[in-house]
């Protein structure tokens, strides 16, 4: 069971690139949303399953955060290239600021004893789920060619960046607090 749970996540780390390739060069659409759907399942059974047969891992609690930031980064990247958005960069890149920022804070809080600081809550499980909702809306639309999904997925993705930034928030004033 153990090599299952590394192997999804390994799979969000190596699948990224693929939706990446898929979105920008191929414009296929529907098995870069099939292919996102499983990475993002994928982020839910690796920490289910560790949970339920109390496989958690060192490793693990390393690598699901980075594997989330890889896919994140990939799919910013491959929407803002096809898009050709200014917009989706930008708010993209903010996040992908968050993202490393609160990385750094992690390795800051474990040279410093003070891990729970960054410990996962509950609001940034949330924040990842409301990240890849935004995603797969993008898609969505991209796929079936529907703008005004396109459009909505705009306000995911601003909604997707004040609970990006409200966590990065709190942990920072968890780790400086001390």
């Amino acid at each position: 069971m153990n090599y299952f749970i590394q192997f999804l996540t390994y799979f969000r780390i190596l699948i990224a690139p693929i939706i990446f390739m898929l979105i920008t060069l191929y414009d296929s659409y529907g098995w870069a949303l099939f292919l996102f759907f499983l990475a993002s399942i994928s982020d839910y059974w690796d920490g289910f399953l560790a949970r339920k047969y109390n496989l958690e891992s060192i490793i693990g609690a390393i690598l699901d955060p980075i594997a989330d930031k890889i896919l994140t980064t990939f799919l910013i990247l491959a929407l803002s290239i096809e898009f050709s958005s200014i917009f989706i960069g930008m708010i993209g890149g903010i996040i992908l600021v968050r993202e490393y920022w609160v990385g750094a804070l992690r390795d800051f809080n474990a040279k410093n004893g003070n891990d729970s600081a960054t410990n996962v809550t509950y609001l940034a499980k949330i924040k990842t789920s409301l990240q890849f909702l935004t995603f797969a809306s993008f898609l969505f639309g991209l796929y079936i060619e529907n703008s005004l999904i396109i459009f909505l997925s705009n306000f995911l993705l601003i909604l997707a960046l004040i609970v990006t930034l409200q966590t990065g928030l709190s942990y920072t004033i968890a780790t400086f607090k001390r």
